[in-house]
């Protein structure tokens, strides 16, 4: 293998076949490894992901996740990097009333197992709509949508490279593109875009969420928790998305490529859709 000039990718040894017969070459590839969070040293989750913005990730993911409500709560962030390619570890310290409420809910998941309510308890939390509504936002022209669509594909700079990552970008009218984050999982690039935008002071209400990827209800989740009020993706949404966008206030929007899209919820914030 030949190292690349990124943590985030290699360039491989391959041979393809073409036209009958093989040819050796090389391809870039992403980096996929092991991330674990801890909170004040108690291990909480671990996720597979790209080892870049890895800051941003934590602070989206913290803030996805309820763990924190601003990031104010968070004291520290650490990152130990494990020996022998094991992983990452991202330490973070938070406000020791956070962390009494993190540690109850673990207690909670951690339940008996085989107990029905308990069960029924957490599938309904793994749907339900987080929180109020999203805000009223700011209603844009169908042209913006496409824009912010035509805006992101440019900015992949790890996919241009690898063919094998998702982005989240967040752009908003008037200004254009303002920040786009990378990862080998579409959630995690979303929860580093919600990190990118809380450090920059960044209102996710005042432009357009676009996703590389299809939109499932976990994104309609960390979207409307971020504040969105518009969601863009260039591929179809699952029918829990559509159901939970609806119920959050969000505006979601499918299939963007360049001929157009189309638009599942909530269509008043953009203008000439004749939504009411």
């Amino acid at each position: 293998m030949h190292p690349v000039g990124t943590p985030s990718s290699l360039v491989i040894d391959r041979l393809a076949w073409r036209d009958g017969g093989f040819t050796p070459g090389t391809r870039c590839i992403p980096e996929e490894m092991p991330v674990a969070f801890s909170y004040n040293r108690l291990s909480h989750a671990v996720m597979m992901a790209t080892p870049a913005d890895l800051e941003d990730f934590a602070r989206g993911f913290s803030l996805n996740e309820r763990i924190v409500s601003d990031l104010a709560e968070i004291e520290e962030i650490e990152r130990v990097d494990l020996p022998a390619g094991v992983g990452i570890e991202m330490r973070l310290w938070i406000d020791p009333g956070r962390m009494a409420g993190l540690e109850s809910r673990r207690r909670r998941i951690a339940g008996p197992t085989g107990c029905g309510l308990c069960g029924i308890e957490s599938l309904k939390e793994a749907i339900a709509v987080p929180g109020d509504p999203v805000p009223a936002g700011h209603a844009v022209e169908a042209a913006e949508i496409m824009a912010a669509m035509a805006a992101m594909r440019p900015a992949q700079a790890l996919n241009r490279e690898t063919r094998a990552v998702h982005a989240a970008g967040f752009f908003r009218p008037g200004s254009g593109l303002l920040a786009l984050r990378e990862d080998v999982g579409r959630h995690n690039a979303l929860d580093k875009l919600a990190g990118a935008l809380s450090v920059a002071g960044q209102d996710a209400a005042d432009g357009i969420l676009v996703m590389s990827s299809r939109i499932s209800v976990e994104l309609v989740q960390k979207a409307q928790r971020m504040g969105a009020t518009i969601l863009a993706a260039v591929s179809a949404p699952t029918a829990l998305a559509i159901r939970t966008a609806q119920a959050a206030g969000l505006t979601l929007i499918a299939v963007g490529r360049e001929d157009g899209f189309e638009l599942c919820t909530h269509p008043q914030r953009i203008l000439g859709s004749g939504g009411t």
